[in-house]
């Protein structure tokens, strides 16, 4: 594996390491924060607003209620004028009609008569199964309780009952009253708190029993059914805000539960964390996602750079920066795979080298921008007049180096003519030097013995003669 290889992998290791752990870090940073968010701010602040709504919604129905069983009319009513059934029923009308109530009640223990603002409705018995809750109600200590019930009298409807005692001023029992609420109100308002505070709101009583909540929700009857709370055999008596976290089916459930005294119940708010993370998951997933398209794209574009800049370290270790020629130590290996091959198949290959006349003169009058220029010119000539399967280099200053394939000597001496007459004869060359540019060669051909040392000696042998007889010619090897 090469060095690019590995800057890549290294820096790739790190990118995903940074992003995916970054990310995750700030994902379980967000969930503890939303978590003790919701423990300690939301959920407290949401029970105290949905303790609110019960005040206006629960609370009023009961405290009317309570008025009811003190109201002193009710007592003189119920102790010397139960015969007169026109005044309690005007009564109860009344104060269904001021406070908007579904249904208001009242029932003599003395005769046993349940009067409704409709006047005499029934009278309550033991006998009757549909009567217990009034017999039932006598016995306890409690003086008031909330009952959630059927009742024929009243549409056959689910009503929630708000019952209280009532007492003569020596403390007799003297009967109950009370209002009766459509619990499809009540429903619509637990649904209300359910879409609008994403919480699940019901109350028990201090033994645990579910005696109000939504009823197409999916809630225990008791407290106690939810195992996972270790609330069995245990009485809910506190005074001040519980708070219970526990797990189920893998999710996550916080409970908090406020004593409402008016109702003498226990309201409870469920919260199931996966509804408040959701956003934070969400987000988490858009970020990891983005951060690894992100990385992904970073990782393309150094990918991409290495390349460019490979392609350009190759070209600069195979190339000749200023000619894009070969350079010497690329044409080697050419020139010594050129030989193996060479000695295998018997082909002929020939090589020309060549140099410039009198080039020094020329950076020495023109200047070395000019020579570059002429070295370039001369560079442009020799690849439109050689063919791409041979190979060209400049071999050093002025020098240059053409490997000729299935090239005999005789050819490749034409070859050298030809160039040597493109060079004398180019309009550019002889714009950027009046004077003219010529170049004297030495061609050499391959033999069975031959090493590149021994090849490239001959040529140059060959070139330095033409040199030493008054340059600009071409000759051959003998």
């Amino acid at each position: 594996m090469n060095i690019k290889n590995y800057v890549v992998i290294i820096v790739t290791v790190l990118l995903l390491t940074f992003t995916i752990g970054s990310s995750v870090l700030n994902y379980e940073k967000a969930l503890k924060e939303m978590e003790v968010n919701l423990k300690e701010r939301s959920l407290p602040l949401s029970i105290d607003n949905i303790y609110s709504e019960v005040q206006k919604n629960i609370i009023e129905p009961t405290l009317v209620s309570s008025m009811m069983a003190n109201d002193t009319f009710v007592k003189d009513w119920l102790i010397h004028e139960e015969n007169q059934t026109e005044k309690i029923s005007r009564y109860l009308e009344s104060i269904k009609n001021r406070y908007n109530m579904f249904s208001t009640f009242l029932v003599s223990d003395k005769t046993n008569n349940y009067y409704t603002s409709k006047g005499l409705i029934d009278r309550v018995k033991k006998s009757n199964p549909e009567n217990a809750w009034y017999f039932k109600f006598k016995e306890t200590p409690e003086n008031h309780e909330i009952n959630l019930d059927f009742n024929k009298k009243l549409a056959d409807s689910l009503i929630m009952f708000i019952n209280y005692k009532i007492f003569d001023d020596k403390f007799h029992y003297l009967g109950a009253t009370g209002i009766g609420i459509k619990i499809s109100y009540i429903n619509e308002m637990l649904k209300h708190f359910r879409l609008r505070y994403d919480f699940n709101v019901f109350f028990t009583d201090k033994k645990g029993h579910v005696v109000l909540s939504e009823n197409e929700f999916n809630n225990p009857n008791k407290l106690m059914d939810i195992k996972e709370l270790n609330l069995a055999n245990r009485d809910l008596v506190f005074d001040n805000p519980q708070l219970f976290e526990y797990k189920k089916d893998g999710k996550t459930y916080i409970l908090n539960s406020k004593f409402v005294k008016e109702l003498n119940l226990y309201l409870f708010v469920e919260a199931k964390l996966d509804t408040f993370t959701g956003e934070v998951r969400k987000t988490f997933i858009f970020n990891l996602l983005t951060s690894l398209f992100v990385t992904i794209l970073i990782i393309i574009i150094i990918l991409y750079t290495i390349k460019i800049y490979n392609k350009k370290l190759e070209n600069l270790a195979s190339y000749d920066s200023l000619t894009n020629l070969h350079n010497r130590r690329t044409f080697n290996d050419f020139f010594e795979k050129s030989l193996k091959q060479f000695k295998r198949d018997k082909i002929p290959k020939s090589i020309i080298f060549f140099d410039l006349d009198d080039f020094k003169l020329v950076n020495d009058n023109y200047g070395h921008l000019v020579g570059d220029d002429v070295l370039k010119r001369i560079a442009a000539i020799l690849k439109l007049q050689i063919r791409d399967s041979d190979n060209i280099a400049r071999w050093g200053g002025e020098e240059f180096l053409i490997l000729l394939n299935n090239s005999d000597l005789e050819q490749t001496f034409d070859i050298a003519q030809k160039l040597k007459n493109c060079f004398e004869n180019d309009i550019e060359l002889n714009n950027l030097v009046k004077e003219g540019i010529t170049a004297s060669f030495g061609v050499s051909t391959f033999k069975e013995d031959d090493t590149i040392e021994k090849i490239i000696s001959r040529a140059d042998k060959t070139l330095y003669k033409v040199k030493n007889s008054g340059k600009n010619r071409v000759e051959k090897e003998v």
